[in-house]
């Protein structure tokens, strides 16, 4: 008799064990980022719902090549990518950061043609988003088994290590690697392979090196969908802290460094103003025109990848690449 498909309880991971609460958590990296010289922000909280649509806006700017690179990668590589997926048999298929997973769809669409073993693991520290992706999975692909876990990455990876012995295949798609700084890209993959076990994969998309304008508009669109995504960084201070930003007084100002790689994100205070965040309990003094850091987005080759890969414990076992070579998505195997 043919098994019939589940969608399991989400599993709630965002508390921390300490027992603090993820607004808790938001609070105290607000007044940690803006304590400092200079003054940052993390770009992972980016991503409430107002941020999350936005971010599905610049999706589809004409300007934003990433998603659809990426998009057209995974669709004509679709075949192969399930086919090495499944090769050894059933799998957890573990997506960090899905969202709505409009581009693991395509995979988990070729998955069900195939007739592949596994099941579907999507990761989101958005309990909302969780909900909604698995809402839209039973109506969309209800052969397909869910288990959605709402939390950080690590805790997600570490409740699933403790909790489904068999083989993984991980997802980080969306060229979010990039986020990272260069010693924090490398001890993130590292605590991903710490996680798997021999034989485990990992399938990243990279954002790969080009055109320095090219790369710049992207992050600088003409219709100011961007600068509207990082200033909701602000919106969401005030809505959820209780911040007293003058959004008005703050400006999106993006640069790439070519030499580096890195094209990294700004909010420029227009004026000397004092901003006072009620959750934190303090007051923070910005002069004119000072900078807050929100966004780093490195852009690789593919022998940084290679090498990357390498310093934390995966192989290259395939390369798939749109015709421009502008994106790769990398299936690593753990060494």
């Amino acid at each position: 008799m043919e098994q019939t498909p589940t969608v399991a309880p989400m599993i709630d991971l965002s508390r921390k064990e300490d027992g603090t609460s993820s607004k808790e958590t938001f609070s105290k990296d607000v007044a940690e980022g803006l304590s400092q010289f200079p003054k940052s922000l993390p770009s992972r909280y980016f991503y409430d719902a107002a941020g999350s649509k936005l971010f599905q806006d610049i999706m589809a700017l004409p300007e934003y090549y990433l998603t659809r690179c990426e998009f057209k990668v995974l669709t004509d590589n679709r075949q192969e990518i399930a086919r090495q997926f499944a090769a050894s048999g059933f799998f957890h298929l573990i997506d960090l950061g899905a969202g709505d997973a409009l581009k693991t769809k395509i995979l988990l669409r070729e998955l069900s043609q195939q007739k592949s073993e596994f099941d579907y693991v999507p990761v989101d520290i958005s309990g909302d988003a969780m909900q909604q992706l698995t809402d839209s999975l039973q109506q969309e692909m209800p052969s397909v088994d869910v288990q959605a876990v709402v939390g950080e990455y690590f805790p997600a990876l570490e409740w699933l290590q403790e909790n489904k012995a068999e083989r993984k295949v991980v997802l980080f798609l969306g060229s979010n690697i990039g986020n990272f700084k260069a010693d924090e890209s490398r001890h993130f993959l590292q605590r991903i392979c710490s996680n798997l076990s021999s034989g485990d994969k990992l399938l990243m998309g990279i954002d790969l090196r080009k055109d320095p304008d090219t790369i710049l508009s992207a992050y600088n669109d003409a219709s100011g969908v961007t600068a509207e995504f990082n200033l909701n960084l602000l919106r969401r201070i005030n809505r959820e802290l209780g911040g007293e930003f003058d959004v008005e007084q703050f400006r999106h100002y993006p640069i790439y460094n070519p030499h580096e790689g890195v094209m990294r994100s700004f909010l420029v205070s227009k004026k000397e103003q004092d901003v006072y965040i009620r959750d934190t309990g303090q007051t923070f003094h910005f002069d004119a025109w000072e900078a807050i850091h929100t966004e780093n987005s490195h852009k690789y080759s593919l022998q940084q990848v290679s090498e990357l890969g390498k310093a934390c414990g995966f192989s290259v076992e395939t390369v798939f690449q749109d015709e421009a070579c502008s994106f790769a998505d990398v299936l690593f195997t753990v060494a």
